[in-house]
């Protein structure tokens, strides 16, 4: 049967699929708008599955805060290479994905696939089917929700790298981007000492008695030496006792406390797909 060019901008409307893809999928379907949609579908499992085993490095990063800056979410869409990641339509994916995220206020990954969309499709079908569109592996890798006070959120102009920044309290807009842009540049592992995970505190101190022996450092100074490398990565790694980028000569946490001495980070969340 005859497919007529404005039926297939009716289904790529509908699917998102590409418009040879249409076609082929109304041809086959013999016009049915339902079945078409299905064969696109199919054919984005198809690809996912023939693709499980490639490597989704490239990808987008995006982040909304809501209107009362009290959440903010974060996700990442990843794909396998640059050119797909920096198509408009994907993007845009990325940003309807987000999008579901908010309204639903997913808790965390696996919340957000199960996410219900029209036509009772999910979240994680919704992945699948780009796939098919793109023809590459598409992975949901990432998703991130804080909630506090005051939340910002910053994401690097190749859409590789974001972060969001939750406060205790209100401070100026210019210092929460500086420090939701600190987190992002400079990676912390925590936001202060007490929260960084003890066995990464244990690592370091495992690796400072090792480097110490192999220089040649009696016994008994070990364990202090240790420490000191302890106290070194602890203030080179947790987000409040960083030097602060803008000026090395002070830590985040002064910088945040010269603007309002009572306030602090108390939430805190980075994605990169470069780490």
């Amino acid at each position: 049967m005859e497919i007529k060019a404005a039926d297939v901008a009716k289904l790529r409307k509908m699917t998102g699929a590409g418009m040879m893809d249409c076609k082929k999928a109304l041809q086959e379907a013999e016009g049915d708008y339902n079945r078409a949609q299905e064969i696109i579908r199919e054919k984005g499992k198809l690809v996912a599955s023939k693709r499980a085993d490639r490597d989704a490095t490239e990808g987008c990063v995006t982040a909304k805060v809501l209107d009362d800056k009290k959440k903010a979410y974060m996700l990442c869409l990843a794909c396998e290479t640059d050119f797909v990641a920096k198509n408009a339509e994907f993007i845009a994916s990325a940003n309807q994905i987000l999008d579901l995220a908010v309204k639903a206020d997913a808790a965390d990954l696996e919340a957000l696939k199960a996410v219900k969309v029209d036509g009772g499709q999910t979240v994680a079908d919704l992945v699948t089917e780009k796939s098919g569109q793109t023809g590459e592996k598409v992975e949901l890798v990432y998703y991130g929700r804080i909630e506090a006070p005051l939340c910002v959120a910053y994401i690097h102009m190749n859409n590789k790298l974001g972060a969001m920044i939750g406060f205790n309290r209100e401070v100026p807009a210019e210092v929460a981007k500086d420090v939701a842009m600190q987190a992002a540049a400079m990676a912390p592992v925590s936001i202060s000492r007490e929260d960084c995970p003890a066995e990464v505190i244990e690592k370091e101190r495992h690796i400072g008695r090792e480097q110490a022996r192999l220089d040649g450092k009696p016994e008994a100074m070990l364990d202090k030496i240790a420490e000191g490398k302890v106290n070194k990565f602890l203030s080179e790694n947790t987000l409040l006792n960083q030097p602060l980028v803008k000026d090395n000569k002070t830590t985040v946490g002064a910088f945040i406390k010269k603007a309002d001495p009572e306030a602090t980070v108390v939430a805190y969340q980075r994605f990169s797909l470069n780490d």
